[in-house]
């Protein structure tokens, strides 16, 4: 595997860290034939320097990472927007991930699947997707002022 864009032990980024690993949505933006932007929120799974996302085999998106594979993805702010973390990366169909990392995303999903069991849930979004990170950026005010972190790959 890659090495992680993160150094957890670096100010700000035990933080972004921990949102992306916490956080139940990403937006993740595509870009179709007519350069349009397209933003969706996904459900996703983080393992720096890579995001999982499971899809509908048919949507757009999945069509659009075909031939134009960047995307970007950003996270929710804070009510105030002073909590930002955004990320740039290449995105592509995956193999089905192996059962550890199922396991993992359906403990984070749980209370949001309720009665569904993910083998259920995974019928309709069948189509597993990983993002190779290759930029976050993020900032947030902390106690000190602004606090900025901008990591990239390589």
């Amino acid at each position: 595997m890659t090495a992680a864009l993160l150094d957890r032990g670096a100010p700000g980024h035990a933080h972004v860290a921990a949102r992306l690993a916490a956080e139940p949505v990403i937006w993740l933006t595509t870009v179709g034939d007519d350069a349009r932007l397209h933003s969706v929120p996904v459900w996703f799974l983080f393992a720096d320097p890579e995001i999982l996302i499971f899809s509908r085999p048919d949507t757009a998106k999945v069509a659009r990472l075909r031939d134009r594979p960047g995307v970007c993805l950003s996270l929710d702010t804070a009510a105030s927007g002073t909590d930002v973390v955004l990320a740039e990366g290449d995105a592509a169909p995956a193999v089905e991930p192996p059962e550890p990392e199922l396991r993992e995303f359906g403990e984070k999903y749980r209370e949001m699947l309720g009665d569904q069991e993910l083998d259920g849930w995974r019928q309709v979004f069948a189509r597993p997707l990983r993002v190779r990170l290759r930029r976050i950026v993020a900032w947030r005010v902390g106690p000190g002022g602004l606090e900025r972190v901008a990591v990239r790959a390589g």
